[in-house]
């Protein structure tokens, strides 16, 4: 398998003369005249237009993205996987890695065909098939070489037999006359003819055109291939539209119906001269480099992929070594062998047609997404509009659902399982970034330019919740409640705070990060992480606080875990709730014993409700949150409200009733009679120590009081299994819970 040479390529060696020769093959000689007498002359002038069209657009599309960045080995393989990211890439890469191994099938069927037909050999189809494979393999095998070498004589051939062609036409037919011939009806353009229906013949057809990356893959020998690929490919596709949406004409033109549908050679018949003479070099030349091109493409496809795919250096360099392209060219033989028993040419082009147009959407898909990402990275010589990419993307999906439904999600179903297998085994590649960041970027920011312009109102709160932790491990459970707060609604964001000087403390702020992302997402726990060097506890804390988000997506509550050492930081906690409150955000104190565990029996929420504090429509609120989390589906939100003595039960239960009913979220009233004397510290864990979490309002003490106020917590918390001490001091403080013209007033 040896390499064309080191002499580098121009646009028309290079791009043009293999993409045309591979447009004008086998479909072309062998079956074009076939669907034409089986069809009709404008049925398939419009399967020409549809199919051109794609083509057209997806070359337009790869053009774009090979001018933007050096393509690499594997072709329309290296031009997704370095877009969309290396998961989708393999995905695409098997069926471009099928398509080329079942092109060579394709060509060999066709050459087979010519060869019974020629020589009338008693040999059955597929054995002289076999042989034409064999053929084609061992002169790819010795001398890669040889397709580039003989393409400027096949092509010679090939415009030769496409002029008598034309000249024999005129010769018998009327061009214009034939264009008079389109239907009054033009349902009949899409009618059933025979046993092909309308897709069914595009089916058939499709390869003819399917051709257009031939040169892609080349990109490594051209002297200029930012240049000569879109030149060279853009005009290649437009010559064979050219002269394929004319070939049902001519062919009209120069044979009827029955003569098309009985004689495969039918250009013979309608050339002037001798057709065997004018029509079998270029037949012969054209199919039979065809197929030694898809029998050097496909290794190179398959080695491309798997060298992504590998992690171990092992792997890769096995691959890369005389062994792998071996195996890989061992492969490929056997899958375009195997192909053989598919039955014939026309049942390989149909399956062939759905690879196709799988990469071709995916290739189009990406070129849209390169575009929209507005990347500044993305700065391609040759630009076209996104819109034309995209519908480029789903034209391809809708005509393979038009073509064969089941074989289309069977090839999606393979993919999309494919896709997933490679997310959780693909190598690492982080040094290659893709499009689809760069999308969601751009998304992102027309979104908070949108949303800066737009109010926030109550209705549109939602718990952006920064959570501060010293130790991801120890503080998982405190992140799993904000995780659960947030779940369904909000945003969640773990800061971990270190001590030290910033460029002074041997601190891999990086590496930390990424510690923190996994660790959680090993947990299916999906939080935004920070780490954040301090020198000082509390005013670090308070620039994290101040520093967080952007525009509408800032942070409205930090929430703090419940510290070791109470008697030093809780106090500083209760301190940085006074001055966080002063830019409007609330604050969560967690405390989570070591042994908690969600139980399996119905789980209790206990909402402690009064006073005046105006802390309870969080509360409330956030209770309600936590029953949206699938651990805590089932689980029953208690209100509950002391009061003094009998006589005030009644009231206080009505009144938490119609603010259950009002609010719209469940929950059950429970009044607690005080008894005479009793602390409240004593009530809560005579009440509360059996539920599951409890949540309680925090008062702001006086500056100077917050030693004395952190012990009363401390108290409080000490018989509960989990406990958050809520803080509300947002902006639309008392107002979460608004019903109508009045929020609630009175309330923990």
């Amino acid at each position: 398998m040896e390499s064309g040479g080191t002499k580098k390529l121009g646009t028309f060696l290079g791009v043009y003369t293999p993409t045309i020769l591979t447009i004008f093959g086998v479909i072309m000689y062998m079956r074009a005249g076939n669907l034409v007498g089986t069809m009709g002359m404008w049925p398939m002038v419009f399967i020409v237009l549809i199919s051109n069209s794609i083509t057209l657009i997806t070359t337009l599309s790869f053009s774009s993205i090979a001018t933007n960045k050096k393509v690499g080995v594997g072709g329309a393989y290296y031009i997704v996987s370095r877009s969309l990211g290396f998961e989708i890439g393999g995905a695409v890469g098997l069926p471009l890695f099928l398509s080329q191994a079942l092109s060579i099938t394709l060509y060999s069927f066709g050459l087979a065909e010519v060869i019974k037909m020629l020589f009338d050999t008693s040999f059955s189809l597929n054995l002289v098939t076999f042989g034409i494979i064999a053929i084609v393999a061992a002169v790819s095998f010795v001398g890669a070489g040889f397709a580039m070498k003989t393409q400027i004589p096949v092509m010679i051939f090939v415009a030769v037999s496409i002029l008598f062609l034309i000249i024999g036409a005129f010769m018998k037919g009327s061009f214009i006359e034939c264009l008079g011939t389109f239907p009054s009806n033009f349902g009949e353009i899409f009618a059933t003819h025979g046993d092909l229906s309308f897709f069914s013949a595009m089916a058939i057809f499709f390869p003819a055109v399917s051709g257009i990356m031939a040169g892609l893959g080349l990109s490594g020998d051209l002297e200029n291939p930012q240049k000569s690929i879109p030149i060279g490919a853009i005009t290649a596709t437009l010559t064979g539209f050219a002269f394929y949406v004319t070939l049902p004409i001519f062919l009209t033109m120069g044979a009827t119906s029955d003569e098309m549908l009985t004689d495969q050679m039918i250009w013979s018949r309608i050339s002037p001269v001798n057709g065997n003479i004018v029509i079998l070099p270029g037949l012969l030349g054209a199919i039979f480099s065809s197929a030694i091109g898809s029998m050097l493409g496909a290794p190179r496809t398959f080695i491309a992929m798997a060298c992504d795919q590998v992690g171990s250096r092992k792997g890769q360099k096995f691959l890369k070594s005389k062994k792998g392209e071996y195996a890989s060219f061992v492969l490929s033989l056997a899958i375009a062998c195997g192909a053989v028993f598919l039955g014939d040419l026309n049942t390989v082009a149909s399956i062939l047609t759905i690879f196709f147009l799988t990469v071709y959407g995916i290739v189009n898909i990406t070129a849209a997404l390169e575009t929209l990402s507005n990347e500044p990275s993305w700065r391609p010589q040759f630009k076209i509009p996104a819109i034309i990419s995209l519908v480029g993307g789903i034209a391809c999906i809708i005509v393979m659902f038009l073509i064969d439904s089941r074989l289309s999600i069977i090839a999606i179903i393979i993919e999309v399982a494919l896709y997933f297998i490679l997310r959780r085994v693909a190598a690492k590649h982080s040094a290659v970034g893709d499009a689809r960041r760069g999308v969601y970027e751009n998304l992102v920011k027309n979104s908070l330019i949108q949303l800066k312009d737009l109010k926030m109102t109550p209705r549109n709160w939602r718990p952006y919740i920064q959570v501060f932790i010293n130790e991801h491990e120890k503080q998982l459970k405190l992140v799993g409640f904000a995780s659960d707060f947030g779940l369904s609604s909000g945003i969640v964001t773990v800061t971990k705070i270190i001590l030290g000087r910033l460029g002074e403390e041997k601190i891999d702020i990086e590496k930390e990060v990424d510690s923190i992302d996994k660790f959680y997402s090993r947990k299916s726990i999906s939080v935004f992480p920070e780490v954040t060097v301090v020198e000082d506890f509390e005013e670090g804390i308070l620039s994290a606080v101040q520093a967080n988000g952007m525009a509408g997506l800032r942070s409205n509550t930090i929430m703090l875990c419940w510290p070791d050492n109470v008697a030093e930081y809780l106090p500083r906690y209760l301190s940085i709730m006074r001055r966080v409150a002063f830019i409007k955000k609330s604050t969560v104190i967690g405390k989570v014993s070591p042994d908690f565990n969600i139980k399996n029996t119905q789980k209790t929420i206990h909402v402690w409700w009064g006073g005046l504090q105006r802390n309870g429509d969080l509360m409330l609120l956030l209770a309600y949150l936590i029953t949206k989390s699938p651990a805590w589906d089932d689980a029953v939100i208690k209100l509950l409200r002391m009061v003094p003595d009998e006589s005030e039960k009644e009231k206080a239960e009505e009144e938490l009733r119609k603010l259950s009913a009002d609010s719209r979220i469940t929950a059950e009233p429970m009044i607690i009679i005080k008894e005479k004397d009793e602390a409240f510290e004593h009530v809560l864990s005579r009440v509360s120590s059996e539920a599951d979490v409890v949540f309680l309002g925090l008062n702001t003490p006086e500056k100077g009081e917050e030693e004395d106020y952190a012990k009363k917590l401390e108290i409080f918390a000490k018989p509960l299994k989990a406990v958050f001490f809520i803080k509300n001091s947002g902006i639309f403080q008392g107002q979460l819970l608004e019903t109508g013209s009045e929020g609630v007033k009175k309330n923990s």
